[in-house]
């Protein structure tokens, strides 16, 4: 399938990018480089400002990328309907039509790709190639350890103690200690709007999942799961459990990667991504 443009929509631009009315919400997205499209899946307590830019650059030289920010966070407003999964897969599909995208190449990161594994299950037409990058099928199946769960539920201390804590889970401890400016980098920019109130709605939709795992024999395209060997919050297992269950998948693991690896090594990430789009 290629493109249907569709008119008569309403569209609004600002310096945050633009947004349009789906819905019960106006959903904020920026649009880089032509080509195929290749939508790109934000994960939990996140902006679209969060994806690497140098990534974005690279992949906009081949493909027409979108990116934009869930419901709630960013320039994205919240809506009336509750925090799901399967909400946030029917807020993709309907962004998706409303700036004329029939069929897309999609990658989702961490929540992403919970949300992008609903959308190629509930409309499969929509999804040419599928990238799962740091994925599971089943939140209880190789869960991250009480350790890790602790810094990610400690809300004491301030906001910039617990963006570390959080920063913290997201990549080795060596690669931490010795990348201390590439942190800056990456993080001490404007993530635009995260209101505490989306962050819990969006934990509870990760916890109310119910999941893939009996379902991933259903998807028939072709998938690349991407994971970094070291990452503490998504154990690589479960990316090695879904290669053994989807029929057309298949699986790279980028060694002292953790869950940020395509900030770690993002020309290695590209690299992935783009060999196996073709």
């Amino acid at each position: 399938m290629g493109e249907n443009l569709t008119t008569n929509v309403t569209i609004e631009s600002s310096a945050d990018g633009c947004s349009i009315n789906v819905a019960d919400i106006s959903i904020g997205y920026r649009v880089f480089g032509s080509g195929y499209p290749l939508l790109l899946i934000m994960g939990y307590g996140s902006t679209m400002n969060l994806w690497e830019s140098s990534l974005i650059r690279k992949l906009a030289s081949r493909f027409k990328v979108v990116i934009f920010d869930n419901r709630g966070t960013g320039i994205s407003t919240t809506g009336t309907k509750p925090f799901s999964i399967e909400q946030f897969c029917e807020d993709t599909a309907r962004l998706m039509d409303a700036i004329g995208i029939q069929q897309a190449h999609v990658l989702g990161w961490s929540m992403g790709s919970l949300i992008a594994q609903e959308l190629i299950l509930r409309h499969p037409s929509r999804v040419n190639k599928l990238i799962l990058y740091a994925t599971y099928s089943s939140e209880g199946m190789f869960p991250p350890s009480p350790e890790i769960i602790q810094q990610l539920t400690d809300m004491t201390g301030t906001p910039e103690e617990r963006g570390m804590r959080f920063i913290s889970t997201l990549f080795p401890g060596i690669w931490l200690q010795n990348n201390g400016q590439r942190i800056g980098e990456i993080f001490f920019r404007p993530m635009g709007n995260l209101p505490e109130e989306t962050l819990q709605q969006q934990s509870k939709a990760i916890d109310e999942w119910n999941g893939s795992e009996g379902r991933l024999g259903e998807i028939s395209n072709p998938v690349l799961l991407i994971t970094g060997t070291e990452d503490c919050l998504v154990l690589p297992q479960n990316s090695h459990f879904m290669h053994e269950k989807i029929p057309n998948a298949q699986l790279e693991l980028i060694g002292n990667g953790g869950h940020g690896l395509m900030f770690q090594y993002p020309d290695i990430f590209c690299e992935k991504v783009v060999a196996f789009l073709g």
